[in-house]
């Protein structure tokens, strides 16, 4: 059941096409959503001043970091209003709330009254960075907070369907029945993707997915594929025919408790829809 939807926001573009996402999505769930802006620890207490030797030097006066400070908060309250402004616009229930420390452990103490999260895949400093690996913040939250989270990408699109990535895994049986609780709220569509070259091993996920399917009395689709899973995925998000994309965290890599599947961070990377993710 999702009744609490979490949004940090820095007051990037892409921060904004998040809470886009959280306006239209909490009412369909009949949810509410909470801003949430960080203020880095670090910013406050200043990068390390040092010279050209290494050696630590002195604030250039007194009160530099107090001003850091106010001038951080101030910014702060201009996001958190904007994001108040557009949510009451909307009417939809909210609460903003301003935070100082560490942003992924201010986003994940958070997180603990919230049953959803929406991140934007690129901000001011919630990004994921172009490589085969998620970017701190996000990858951190999402493998610590215990919540599912939705990652974000620029521009917004109505949703009228979504899709899920099956593989039978703990995770994915965790966000197959969050899809199918989102789909009956929501009253989208699921096509589920099964990706496997065993034919009745993908026969047998199939009959899992339209059992709980059927029980929910969800409208639910079930193709079944073969191939590079990332690459498969990713065709299928971009032929177009959802606008969501749910999926546990693939990948059997021996730095799991690391890293998110290799799976799962190509096709965050690469997907021009959002994508809801479970550990």
């Amino acid at each position: 059941m999702i009744k609490s939807i979490l949004i940090p926001v820095d007051g990037s573009a892409n921060s904004g096409v998040a809470i886009d996402y959280g306006i239209y999505i909490a009412p369909k769930l009949e949810a509410s959503v909470t801003g949430l802006h960080v203020i880095d620890m670090y910013l406050i207490q200043g990068p390390m001043m040092s010279d050209v030797t290494g050696t630590v030097t002195m604030p250039p006066y007194d009160g530099f970091f107090d001003v850091i400070e106010t001038s951080l908060k101030e910014k702060a309250d201009k996001v958190l209003k904007d994001f108040d402004d557009r949510c009451r616009a909307a009417r939809v229930q909210c609460s903003a709330k301003r935070s100082i420390g560490k942003i992924s452990d201010a986003i994940i103490e958070e997180s603990e009254k919230a049953d959803l999260i929406l991140m934007a895949k690129k901000g001011e400093h919630l990004h994921i960075r172009d490589s085969s690996l998620l970017g701190s913040v996000a990858e951190v939250v999402i493998r610590r907070s215990g919540k599912p989270v939705m990652v974000i990408p620029p521009g917004f699109c109505e949703i009228e369907s979504m899709g899920l990535a099956y593989d039978g895994s703990a995770s994915a049986r965790k966000v197959l029945e969050l899809s199918l609780y989102i789909s009956e709220k929501a009253k989208w569509p699921i096509t589920t993707l099964i990706i496997n070259k065993d034919g009745a091993k993908a026969a047998e996920l199939a009959t899992e997915v339209e059992d709980l399917a059927q029980e929910a009395q969800a409208d639910c689709e079930v193709i079944i594929s073969e191939g590079r899973e990332a690459d498969v995925i990713i065709n299928f998000i971009r032929e177009g025919a959802v606008e969501l994309m749910a999926m546990g965290a693939y990948g059997h890599n021996r730095l799991r408790e690391l890293f998110l599947g290799s799976t799962t961070s190509q096709v965050i990377r690469k997907s021009t829809i959002p994508v809801l993710l479970m550990r």
